[in-house]
């Protein structure tokens, strides 16, 4: 059989951490002789080799290649390529791993639509990973229709033909941004790049102890020699104009301006924040004219113009200008509507804690130039927000807390100008309302409610909440798209979450009560506090006594404050035991209820859930001591203080 991917990890001192890679890469959906496992182990001087040899011996897909360290991770990824016989390359790095069916879906989708490069959509655990991208399937995209210059890390599928046709291969030594050259000219010299969006692929992990090579800092001149390599391969594949202003704009804008900005430059300590900004200076004046800042939003287009003039210390003063704003979003509605959780709320910015405000009626000139001193760069860029707010956005993204994997949901929204006092000043307010379908929340776990707001100068994501209490929807839980769904809020912040398929106690079962069933011959029916579809919904009842389990169908139907079940009962099964309750629900899974079933010569009745003796002895006992307890702690008081 033909070798579909090789997977190429370069390996060099993960300790522990490899071994979510390993196990991924073994779990995967496709076949294991479709597809190659090559480990190029880097030197490393720890337990490593020993554990991918063992590895290797075990499992005849997995092939280990131990060579000397060389200082980065461009060779160990070349000799990968070298090595490999698959009809893709994928690279992944050793702290991250794969989603199950990655390898799968993503060579069909580069088949299917001829690619020579495939970018899966990724999810990132204490990392950033590009999210506008990954907002839909692009199955032909470029660097003119798509963001793909936002995704330069070499966590992606590469036909291999293609790297050899063009003889692409990685930067070697001791070195920065190798990825960056790599993949730029992939995306340029691509013949089709297909971004796979509706599944996550690609899992990029920062470690507990933050030792990625990533995370460790820089020598500033080393690397911004580097990032002049990925902007020589710009220029080579590309005519002055429009597109290379755009392309460049990505490193302008994410290795240089987003440095400078906010808290992110006032954490670094002072004189190495100094030494980054000389260097990013002497960038910006050699390779970028003005048509590159020009694209920026407003907050970036003032600190590319500070940078260029060389201006350090409005940088700094700019930055802890920035550092007070913030995103909010209230929650005002959330509520099921036949099988959809609808959500809704509004969001806006906020200044040093209060509501932030903004020039009505102001259209700014475009920047021509670094703004004389702070309070001009506040309000260019506050006019300027202001004349862009037709233009604003807001999401809701659901994030699975477990791995960091988010979706977009559908939403509407408007825009509205509250005024906020008599000096002509406004708040800039978006309201929206999402629909999340729970069929597209693909695992178990907790879900967290995430907005994103692109207004003026800033993108910004936060949770969503906290509602004042008193105002705080609180919808039941729902069997909708094939899951057991639960909005809830969390403790003590009060963040709006979904629990989907936990089968938690949060779900309001126990407030039934045995008055609250009905048994009418051998007809079963109770109100449960969950909402269901318009047209109802499947369910079952599983009965356990001493003597078997017996498992009824059920049905489900909606009513105004949750759903009747329906059960037909076979009173001759039943007869001479109790039979505990619970409730079947898609997965399968089954929720204990709080009541039993007792049939006797007179039928079938609900009683309460009898406490067994030896915990109602236990409870006794528990109360005695703590009475006793309470009864000499009040005696030393009384002593203490002369009562008696």
């Amino acid at each position: 059989m033909p070798i579909k991917v090789s997977v190429v990890v370069p390996v060099y001192n993960p300790g522990v951490y490899v071994e979510d890679c390993i196990d991924s890469l073994l779990r995967q959906s496709l076949p294991p002789d479709e597809y190659e496992v090559i480990f190029v182990d880097d030197g490393s001087t720890d337990e490593t080799p020993a554990r991918l040899d063992a590895l290797a011996a075990a499992e005849s897909r997995v092939t280990v290649v131990h060579q000397e360290n060389s200082g980065w991770s461009g060779k160990p990824r070349n000799v990968g390529i070298g090595t490999a016989r698959g009809e893709y390359v994928m690279f992944v790095d050793n702290d991250d791993h794969l989603g199950d069916e990655a390898l799968e879906r993503m060579y069909d989708y580069g088949v299917a639509h001829g690619a020579d490069v495939v970018v899966g959509k990724m999810a990132g655990k204490g990392r950033g990973v590009p999210v506008e991208l990954f907002r839909r399937n692009h199955p032909r995209a470029t660097v003119e229709n798509a963001p793909l210059i936002d995704s330069l890390t070499p966590h992606k599928m590469f036909r291999r033909a293609f790297l050899d046709d063009i003889g692409l291969r990685f930067p070697e030594g001791r070195r920065r941004l190798e990825d960056h050259v790599f993949v730029t000219e992939a995306y340029l010299r691509a013949a089709n790049v297909s971004v796979l969006g509706d599944y996550v692929c690609y899992y990029h992990v920062r470690r507990d102890d933050a030792s990625n090579a990533g995370f460790q800092r820089f020598d500033p001149g080393g690397y911004f020699k580097n990032l002049r390599e990925a902007l020589d391969v710009v220029e080579r594949y590309t005519e002055p104009g429009p597109l290379r202003d755009r392309l460049f704009r990505r490193w302008l804008r994410v290795e240089m301006v987003e440095r400078m900005r906010a808290r992110r430059l006032l954490a670094l300590p002072a004189d190495y924040r100094r030494e980054l900004f000389e260097e990013m200076h002497q960038v910006v004046v050699e390779r970028f004219g003005p048509g590159v800042a020009a694209g920026l939003q407003p907050t970036q287009q003032v600190v590319a113009a500070l940078i260029t003039a060389g201006r350090y210390d409005d940088v700094e003063a700019f930055a802890e200008w920035e550092a007070g704003i913030a995103l909010t979003a209230v929650p005002e509605r959330v509520a099921w509507e036949d099988g959809t959780l609808r959500v809704g709320f509004s969001a806006e910015y906020t200044s040093a804690a209060e509501p932030m405000t903004f020039p009505a009626g102001t259209a700014p000139a475009p920047l021509d130039g670094p703004p004389e001193d702070l309070a001009a760069a506040v309000a260019w860029v506050s006019a300027d927000s202001a004349a862009r707010f037709g233009r604003a956005t807001a999401d809701l993204l659901m994030r699975e807390r477990a791995s960091a994997a988010q979706y977009f949901q559908s939403v509407e929204f408007t825009r509205e100008e509250v005024p906020a006092g008599d000096d002509g000043r406004v708040r800039l307010v978006l309201h929206a309302t999402a629909t999340v379908d729970p069929a597209v929340l693909t695992r178990a776990g907790v879900w967290d409610a995430l907005v994103r707001v692109r207004l003026g100068g800033w993108t910004k994501e936060c949770r969503l909440g906290p509602a004042p209490r008193r105002a705080r929807p609180t919808p039941s839980a729902a069997l909708a798209g094939g899951h057991v769904v639960l909005p809830y809020w969390t403790s003590p912040h009060a963040h709006l979450a979904l629990d989907v398929d936990r089968a938690t106690g949060r779900l309001g079962l126990g407030s039934l009560s045995p008055d609250d069933v009905t048994v009418s011959g051998d007809r079963l029916r109770m109100p449960l506090p969950l909402h269901v579809p318009g047209d109802g919904a499947e369910a079952s009842l599983r009965l356990t006594s001493s003597r078997a389990t017996l498992d009824v169908p059920a049905t489900l139907s909606p009513r105004v404050s949750g759903a009747l079940l329906e059960a037909e009962l076979s009173l001759g099964d039943l007869r001479g035991a109790t039979w505990r309750v619970a409730l079947g629900t898609p997965g399968p899974r089954f929720l204990a209820l709080p009541f039993v079933l007792r049939a006797g010569a007179g039928g079938v009745r609900a009683a309460r859930v009898p406490v067994p003796s030896a915990l109602r002895r236990l409870v006794r006992r528990a109360r005695r001591g703590l009475g006793t307890a309470l009864g000499r702690t009040a005696t030393r008081l009384r002593a203490r203080t002369g009562r008696r």
